[in-house]
């Protein structure tokens, strides 16, 4: 092992967190990945296996597991957080007296905090006050990477130096890492696309068609974008991998957390039953609320959210929401190019006609 090798720590013993962990050390870093559960460790470290989250992926034998933080981030250049959003602070906080100005720290966490809906890289920034931050999103399910899968995922940063960093730590011949200076956009692209897997997972358990599911993703790509950009993000970081490209794969996939629960809340079951099933976070469950809410409060049209809102915590049946749905106005097909107000003032033209 040579000095000048990229030292590379990974925060969170999950599925995503373990794939970029094992990619980073076939790329010849220094890994090390730091979680909690004690036997997990040991497996890693023994077997160089996760069980629990990619049981049939084989580690990369380079990466060392602990859950001592100092000794997972002594020296290291590079943090990945991949950490549950309802953790994420709390992680952060224990990790801070390690960290330095000079790391460059980068959220894998396609999630929203409750309080004073912060974005996973906010709370990067509140807590270090380091100016090396950045944003890992995509279409990137962990399991596909893990099979080496050919796979595309976004950097995201105002600064060059994280994106090029990253870009050299993880792409290699089946992983491409294509960059971004737009970290809001493509960070809440992440966290938007969460809400619309469960929607089109309902809709694939209650048999509904290719025109349906085309219509879904479509009108799910509108009203992401129709969101961030009102909360300053820019429209065109969603015609790529973060916006329509992680949208696609989670609305598909039965991969797709998000997807199962919505394809188990389809079949019947509650959402407290189709959570305690999956076995893992689906973030999507918690954005739904924060998202309804945040739009509420600014005046953003989202119907397709506030719908599955009704569905998921007012007991309103999925099937009977969709119907409601398509009673919605018929409004402009895609607003940055004619806006939502052109068509309203020109329907009222008509009406007065």
């Amino acid at each position: 092992m040579t000095e000048d090798r990229l030292k590379v720590a990974v925060l969170g013993g999950g599925s995503f967190g373990t794939a970029l962990a094992s990619i980073a050390a076939d790329n010849g870093a220094t890994v090390r990945q730091w979680l909690r559960d004690d036997s997990l460790i040991a497996e890693i470290n023994r077997d160089h296996r996760n069980s629990r989250y990619l049981p049939d992926f084989a580690i990369n034998p380079a990466v060392v597991a602990s859950s001592d933080m100092r000794s997972v981030l002594d020296g290291v250049e590079l943090v990945f957080v991949a950490i549950p959003s309802k953790a994420f602070r709390d992680v952060v906080r224990q990790a801070r007296p390690w960290l330095n100005a000079r790391q460059i720290l980068v959220s894998t966490t396609k999630g929203i905090q409750e309080d004073g809906f912060k974005l996973m890289s906010q709370i990067l920034e509140e807590e270090t006050g380091f100016s090396h931050i950045g944003v890992l999103s995509g279409p990137n399910l962990a399991a596909e990477i893990a099979e080496k899968q050919l796979t595309a995922t976004v950097i995201a940063s105002d600064d060059a130096l994280t994106r090029a960093r990253v870009q050299t730590a993880l792409g290699c011949d089946y992983f491409r890492v294509y960059a971004s200076n737009d970290r809001y956009g493509v960070e809440l692209g992440g966290a938007l696309k969460n809400i619309y897997a469960i929607a089109a997972g309902m809709a694939a358990a209650l048999g509904m068609g290719e025109n349906t599911r085309s219509m879904l993703m479509t009108r799910a790509l509108a009203e992401m974008s129709r969101f961030a950009v009102a909360l300053g993000a820019n429209p065109m970081t969603f015609i790529g991998l973060a916006g329509v490209g992680d949208l696609i794969v989670t609305c598909s996939s039965n991969r797709s957390r998000n997807y199962r629960v919505g394809y188990a809340l389809g079949q019947g079951h509650k959402l407290e039953e189709a959570v305690d099933a999956l076995g893992q976070v689906a973030e999507g469950v918690n954005t739904v609320s924060l998202v309804c809410a945040k739009a509420r409060q600014e005046g953003i049209y989202m119907p397709l959210a506030e719908g599955l809102y009704q569905v998921l915590f007012n007991d309103v049946p999925a099937r009977d929401m969709a119907k409601l749905l398509m009673l919605n106005e018929q409004s402009s097909d895609v607003e940055f190019t004619l806006s939502r107000e052109d068509v309203k003032h020109a329907r009222r033209l008509e009406g007065d006609s």
